[in-house]
């Protein structure tokens, strides 16, 4: 029969936490060439309202395509995306569905 003297307590000094991961998306704006932003999805809205401020447009369907890439439904935001001229990809991070496929 084994003993212990004192009891058994594992040490969690070198134990690491779990860091929630934000996934970041490569916003580009197909109308200016070489203008890209990388975001997380709560910006996509601000990032790309700004760019259509800047042509004098707005848009409801900037919020659309936001919500569908939140929720992972890449072919709404693919075709919300075409509307409005950006592509957007998974630029890091882990996304709801995404394959890191450009749109």
């Amino acid at each position: 029969m084994i003993t212990m003297e004192t009891p058994f307590r594992p040490s969690w000094r070198y134990h690491r936490r779990a860091v929630p991961a934000t996934t970041i998306y490569r916003v580009t704006d197909r109308l200016h060439e070489g203008r890209t932003a990388d975001v997380p999805c709560h910006q996509i809205v601000t990032t790309v309202s700004a760019w259509l401020a800047e042509l004098g447009a707005h848009s409801p369907l900037v919020e659309d395509l936001a919500r569908s890439i939140d929720v992972g439904d890449w072919p709404t935001a693919c075709a919300i995306g075409e509307y409005l001229s950006v592509d957007v990809t998974v630029a890091y991070g882990t996304a709801r569905g995404a394959f890191n496929l450009p749109f």
